[in-house]
């Protein structure tokens, strides 16, 4: 029944009056009144059922986003100027650009998120350690950054060094678990100490590529001339010094990220390459933005055969819902990358796909 239709139900003229009509008006008028009551009261109980439900869930339960932007947004713009009204004002009170603010975290029961130290890829070719010095420097800026939003807002904001203080965070304080990522190999310098560092400072998963090669492990789309295009093999997928790196990621208690990374990156982190004579990740790894691409074939997303090695391995794929990845189609251009279909950009389209990945 529409809500819209519900008063109508309670209004309708009243048949012709006996004699005595005008004793017993009221009592129909109140049943009438009691009648369409009983009548928004079910519907607002059958239409609220599911959100009760889901606010349960979501206060029991922390819902967790597996790769947060906010950090970049935050640096292209507003600088990283953190103190300031222009930034203050949306970020406290709403409609700040983006998918991100302090009121919709709450409104949405947002349990918390790993939240991306990104910067792009040197322009630069080569993977020589003063080429990427400034990566990361960008990289610990963009960890600062982090630090200084959980110091003004420690309401909303506290690192997680461990699943124990996690869930204390959350069910103790109410706070959002907030664990940090970095998002391609290039940010660590070519050095495991580097690695180390962003452990202590709270980065909790490593993004093994962003758009280009790195010392480490192929890229699926890297940039030719200001252009990304479908990658062709460098290392032919996890390099030598990769399984070294990997194993260190382990050790750390560092997840494996292979968004971003080709074919046989994936393969061979997830054990899919024997005849290599190395096992890949001892840890689960993850997808933490990615998509099935069977639905959509862009070079990005995961082929089934790897899914099937996700499953073997324990692993998970977080579903991007960036359009470029669920309504999509094979196309003709020399750049490898598939196009984009507006009229699958739906969300029954959306839906469709988590339920043939789930």
């Amino acid at each position: 029944m529409e809500k819209g239709a519900l008063p109508a139900s309670g209004s309708q003229r009243a048949p012709a009056q006996p004699p005595n009509g005008r004793k017993k008006r009221p009592l129909f008028e109140m049943a009438s009144l009691c009648f369409m009551l009983i009548g928004i009261f079910l519907w607002a109980g059958g239409w609220l059922a599911p959100v009760r439900t889901a606010s349960k869930a979501l206060s029991e339960t922390p819902l967790i986003d597996g790769h947060n932007d906010l950090l970049i947004l935050v640096r292209a713009i507003y600088g990283n100027r953190i103190y300031d009204a222009n930034f203050t004002k949306p970020f406290e009170e709403g409609g700040m650009y983006g998918h991100f603010d302090l009121p919709r975290a709450k409104a949405g029961k947002m349990g918390g998120a790993f939240w991306s130290a990104f910067v792009p890829c040197p322009t630069e070719e080569g993977f020589a350690n003063e080429i990427y010095a400034p990566y990361v420097r960008a990289t610990l800026e963009q960890i600062d950054l982090f630090g200084r939003l959980a110091e003004e807002y420690p309401k909303y904001f506290t690192l997680a060094r461990s699943a124990k203080e996690a869930e204390h965070n959350f069910y103790k304080e109410g706070k959002l678990i907030s664990p940090l990522a970095i998002e391609g190999l290039h940010q660590i310098g070519n050095s495991l100490s580097t690695l180390r560092l962003y452990h202590q400072l709270g980065v909790r998963y490593a993004t093994l590529t962003w758009n280009c090669h790195n010392l480490y492990a192929d890229a699926a789309v890297v940039s030719v001339n200001g252009e990304s295009v479908a990658s062709k093999p460098y290392h032919g997928g996890v390099s030598k010094a990769g399984h070294d790196l990997i194993l260190e990621m382990n050790r750390l208690g560092m997840i494996v990220d292979l968004s971003h990374v080709s074919v046989d990156t994936m393969r061979d982190v997830l054990g899919g390459s024997p005849e290599k004579g190395w096992n890949g990740s001892i840890a689960p790894p993850i997808f933490s933005h990615s998509s099935a691409k069977a639905l959509c074939p862009h070079p990005r997303n995961v082929p089934d055969d790897i899914l099937q090695l996700i499953k073997k391995r324990n692993g998970v794929v977080m579903v991007n819902f960036s359009p470029d990845f669920v309504s999509c189609r094979a196309g003709n251009a020399s750049t490898g990358l598939p196009d984009f279909v507006e009229e699958t950009n739906t969300i029954e389209h959306v839906v469709e796909h988590i339920m043939h990945i789930g």
